[in-house]
């Protein structure tokens, strides 16, 4: 039966993704940008460096330090579709594809592991087939928000088991790199789920894990391994976030973006701008919504009537922060503004209405029909097939554009975001390409590019008087410059060019040497997640090892 059933899902998945087997990319509002981010992000891998934090050929040629602050767990996939031949097209559909068919499949092994198969199908239906996951893949293009959908449910599942052994190694390693994960696939989204997280390992520390401690001792293991796996993006993306224009475009703007509470009921369909797109629920999920209320009235178990109830309130907390009812802690919380878009909650709405849905559809029909078991089953499946159908013409993208591989590889004239990740010396936008990488501002100079790549620009220079030269480079912490070996002093807040590098030579030959490297911040948080990571890798070691001799 559980085969039949990934069958069905599986079937049904396909369905919306269709159209990412024609040819070229769909229209959206970010996908052509996380196209490109993700070919900078690729030349960094095939020039040695693990961790890119620096995309060359983005912001008109001037580089940017975007690869810091947006979830790279996306680019890590796409990049091993690169490496065994895709086009940067196709590899960023193909992550797209299997994000989607993963968070459908993730949600049921969570939703059937704790109430059962019926329960497990209807969720993942609900969970894949609401408006908002359309407007991520169709409309937005966000692939970052995109996959993050994978990995709440593997969270919950792993931490119901978790509950239910508390003994397991599995388990424990299974939520540390969840929950890397999750945290890598978004950082913005699973800021906004760690309540409900933190919210549901309560209720299984109270109802499943008969308040042992050990299952809390397993939980903080797993929490502090996920956070320092992926320590490596968030911390610089943190604690170096000051360095950008971020608290500067994004002040104020998330509370001229809230959402009417009748746009939740019905909100029509539109490829437009964030102040159109569609905010709808969806007609289904509205449906289990209103089923979860019979649940809580007619259940005779204790435990599933407080968890409803649980999983109402958060529902309702999160449209309640989408609405300018909330407008007062958007005001004083200002973490919140980081957010940007107070419609992100729909990916916790979503989430929840998916949880009440699965579990208090099959719940109604079976005891408001007194058919056969077999009726019933039908009337479930005729849910799901009507979930489905509802949303059908959300399934096509606007139109479709295609670009020669160079296009990904050359100088991009954007940044992939709004401009909050833009130095902060730096203008929001340079808007015009260098007419060279490095050019003489004062004095007389002869310059040759020796070499170049992503983070590393070597020069030759004869200068026939003492000079100053540019880098058309934007200055970020990290950024080094060296003349005949010997480090520079580089001046970035010269108002003739703004967040640029300057520095002076004297008369005579020399040989620059231009470097992007870590800061002792980012060395720490790399050695962080190379020490989490060793820890983890024992553990998957010490598993195989014992399964074998048993």
């Amino acid at each position: 039966m559980s085969n039949y059933i990934l069958l069905i899902l599986l079937g049904v998945a396909i369905l919306p993704l269709l159209a990412f087997f024609h040819s070229g990319f769909p229209i959206t509002h970010d996908g052509l940008d996380h196209v490109v981010r993700i070919a900078n992000f690729y030349s960094s891998l095939k020039e040695g460096i693990w961790i890119p934090r620096w995309a060359g050929n983005l912001n008109w040629g001037y580089g940017h330090p975007i690869m810091m602050f947006l979830y790279p767990f996306s680019s890590y996939m796409a990049s091993i579709f690169l490496f065994v031949g895709f086009s940067f097209q196709d590899a960023t559909k193909t992550v797209f594809t299997l994000s989607y068919v993963a968070s459908i499949f993730a949600m049921y092994l969570w939703m059937n592991a704790v109430w059962g198969k019926k329960v497990g199908l209807v969720g993942a239906i609900l969970y894949g087939f609401a408006p908002y996951r359309f407007v991520d893949l169709f409309v937005r293009g966000a692939i970052g928000e995109h996959m993050a959908f994978v990995f709440p449910p593997l969270v919950c599942y792993f931490l119901y088991v978790m509950a239910r052994s508390q003994k397991s190694i599995k388990n424990t390693l299974g939520l540390s790199l969840s929950l890397a994960a999750f945290i890598l696939s978004h950082n913005a989204i699973s800021l906004m789920f760690l309540p409900v997280i933190g919210l549901y390992m309560l209720y299984l520390y109270l109802f499943e894990a008969k308040k042992s401690l050990l299952f809390i001792a397993h939980c903080l293991m797993s929490f502090v391994l996920g956070f320092g796996l992926s320590s490596f993006f968030w911390i610089p993306a943190l604690l170096e976030g000051k360095y950008t224009l971020r608290n500067i475009v994004t002040a104020g703007e998330a509370m001229t973006r809230f959402v009417p509470w009748l746009d939740f009921l019905n909100s029509p369909w539109s490829y437009g701008g964030t102040a159109t797109l569609s905010k709808s629920i969806g007609f289904a999920q509205w449906i289990g919504i209103l089923a979860s209320f019979i649940v809580i009235s007619k259940t005779k178990d204790r435990n599933m009537r407080i968890f409803i109830v649980f999983s109402l309130f958060l529902f309702f907390v999160s449209l309640f922060f989408m609405t300018s009812s909330s407008s007062f802690i958007w005001a004083k919380m200002t973490i919140l503004q980081n957010f940007q878009f107070p419609w992100r909650f729909l990916a916790v709405s979503i989430f929840m209405a998916a949880i009440l849905g699965g579990i208090s559809i099959p719940f109604v029909i079976n005891i408001m029909l007194k058919q056969t078991i077999r009726v019933k089953k039908f009337v479930v499946l005729l849910f799901c097939v009507c979930s489905v159908i509802s949303t059908w013409y959300m399934w096509i993208p606007k139109g479709y554009l295609t670009n020669d591989e160079s296009f990904y590889t050359g100088i991009y004239p954007g940044t992939t975001d709004t401009g909050e990740s833009s130095p902060i010396w730096s203008v929001r936008f340079m808007e015009h390409t260098p007419a060279n990488p490095m050019e003489v501002a004062e004095g007389e100079a002869v310059i040759t590019n020796q070499n170049r790549t992503g983070i590393s620009h070597q020069y030759k220079v004869i200068a026939k008087t003492q000079t100053r030269l540019v880098e058309n480079t934007l200055y970020f912490p990290g950024w080094k410059i060296y003349v005949d070996g010997y480090a520079a002093g580089i001046q970035f807040q010269d108002p003739k060019y703004r967040g640029l590098m300057t520095f002076w030579v004297d008369e005579g030959e020399h040989d620059i040497k231009i470097v992007f490297t870590d800061t002792k911040l980012r060395q720490l948080a790399d050695m962080i997640s190379f020490v989490s990571l060793s820890v983890v890798g024992v553990g998957i070691i010490g598993l195989i090892i014992w399964k074998i001799k048993k």
